[in-house]
């Protein structure tokens, strides 16, 4: 069987998924683009081995800062896991919420073209002589889709989606199903947490809090003096961008963790929003259910599956 359990930032996912994993004889692979990233763990909230409590987890730190991602390449290393855990005849649990991520191993991307490395030194060429902000102008030109819904101005992405539109004219986000006809595989069943907004909110707010208190900053600094800088694909992203302006003195410490918090949020509504198009989700509110409640309610959920089939 294959559980996935999707839902914004903040929201509670991972103390629920080590539940199910140990009630279900499961181990989980994360669908967060970020995790798989060394080093950045306060950043990013990847469970530590204690929160872990012996379930295998993949795709956690297993990727250098400085080497560009993609979904597709997630997508092979997640069915290369699917395969190792399902030969140990234990259930496969997908946890997370990026948003491209989680939609791959729902339903696989079409085919998309292998990366021009033309294309990449040219659009590379731009940033360093016009900025990043220009490319993602042109992003939302060409397409306006993909670029509402990435994670702000993510360099790394940008640069693959306009690689794509230049070799095929076609917008990157249409070599991906239709988000809104996806069908979800016979053997998976889908469960999504949510919150008040105003709570989930509240929720992310204190989470930054607490990765300051955690020690983010001096993640941050030792992931620096390892060389990494902002252009590393890995370090392009929410947290990380404000902890280094600030580090840089470009910005107050006050202002850091406004901006954090602000985007966070910001991030959260859009994972929202893009799940929220799925009719196939057994939503669940954990404002309203205690977590033990959630775990028995998915295990019901399943097992009236698995007597239907």
């Amino acid at each position: 069987m294959q559980i996935l359990l999707l839902g914004p930032t903040a929201v509670g996912k991972t103390d629920l998924s080590i539940e199910l994993a140990q009630a279900l004889d499961g181990e989980i692979i994360s669908t967060d683009s970020r995790q798989c990233y060394e080093y950045m763990n306060i950043g990013t909230a990847t469970p530590t081995e204690k929160e872990q409590s012996g379930i295998s987890h993949y795709n956690l730190s297993i990727i250098d800062p400085a080497t560009k991602d993609s979904v597709v390449n997630f997508y092979e290393r997640a069915m290369e896991w699917k395969k190792e855990i399902r030969s140990s005849d234990k259930n496969v649990l997908y946890v997370g919420g990026s948003t491209l991520h989680v939609q791959c191993v729902i339903q696989p991307l079409d085919d998309v073209p292998e990366a021009n490395e033309d294309n990449i030194a040219k659009l590379e060429k731009q940033i360093e002589s016009k900025g990043i902000e220009k490319l993602y102008q042109k992003l939302q030109e060409v397409d306006p889709d993909y670029a509402q819904k990435m994670d702000g101005m993510n360099t790394q992405r940008i640069v693959r989606a306009l690689d794509v539109w230049m070799q095929t004219g076609r917008p990157f986000s249409s070599f991906h199903s239709d988000n809104n006809t996806i069908s979800v595989p016979e053997n998976m069943v889908v469960f999504g947490l949510h919150r008040d907004r105003q709570k989930l909110y509240d929720r992310i707010n204190r989470r930054v809090d607490q990765m300051f208190e955690e020690g983010f900053l001096d993640e941050v600094r030792t992931i620096l003096d390892m060389g990494y800088t902002l252009e590393s694909p890995g370090l392009n992203t929410v947290g990380y961008k404000e902890a280094i302006a600030y580090l840089n003195d470009e910005i107050s410490r006050e202002q850091m963790i406004k901006d954090m918090k602000t985007q966070t949020r910001r991030y959260a509504k859009r994972q929202l929003s893009w799940f929220r198009r799925w009719d196939f989700i057994n939503w669940i509110d954990l404002d309203q259910t205690k977590q033990s409640e959630a775990r028995n309610f998915i295990q019901s959920q399943l097992a009236a599956k698995a007597n239907k089939d």
